[in-house]
């Protein structure tokens, strides 16, 4: 991983009153010292607070609280802290709310493993023992497992690919949800299937 990118971007948030963390797959990868292929970071800085010292970044996504970074030839995904409300299409929230806390943050993400936190100082934040998990190779969801696959069945594909990738076992009551509501995959758009597919077969 180039730690610098991380490094540059969090000093210029600290610069503006702000706070800038790695999370998901990016700090994963980073913890098992693997190669980090996707950087993802998340900050307390909306939008359209982040447009004052980031003018030049992309903003396309900016209503979904997202907001992508080029460092040289890297792409960094920088998402704005959030809680989201209920999910009734099998995969986007019915609303999206900013929080300034990490606590309320992570209780959205999928797998604990993905819910760990990394400060500018490289200090590991994590409130759901997902690096517990991580050392143990063990996949589970946080909180209840048929609510996270019923908002977002993907997660189903997901999971197949993390363990397959990382060799982890499945966690009980996680693998049992796997299972039982493996046929939801069939209310997702086809083409969303076939990208996890795709990414399940080269990793």
């Amino acid at each position: 991983m180039n730690k610098n990118t991380f490094i540059k971007l969090a000093n210029l948030f600290n610069a503006n009153g702000y706070r800038l963390y790695m999370v998901g797959g990016t700090t994963r990868d980073y913890l098992l010292d693997k190669d980090v292929l996707d950087y993802d970071f998340v900050t307390d800085a909306t939008p359209d607070e982040m447009k004052k010292f980031l003018p030049d970044a992309n903003y396309h996504f900016a209503k979904f609280g997202t907001v992508r970074v080029k460092d040289d030839d890297i792409k960094v995904d920088i998402a704005t802290m959030r809680v989201e409300g209920e999910y009734l299409d099998y995969r986007h929230p019915s609303s999206v709310t900013y929080v300034k806390s990490l606590k309320e943050d992570y209780v959205r993400r999928d797998f604990t493993i993905n819910a760990i936190y990394i400060d500018e100082k490289f200090n590991v934040i994590d409130y759901c023992n997902g690096l517990d998990d991580l050392e143990n190779k063990v996949l589970r969801f946080i909180g209840d497992p048929v609510k996270r696959i019923k908002e977002d069945p993907l997660r189903i594909l997901r999971a197949e690919r993390f363990q397959k990738k990382l060799g982890l076992t499945v966690e009980k009551e996680t693998k049992a949800a796997l299972k039982k509501y493996h046929y939801l995959l069939e209310e997702l758009n086809p083409q969303k299937v076939i990208e996890e597919l795709h990414k399940l077969e080269i990793e």
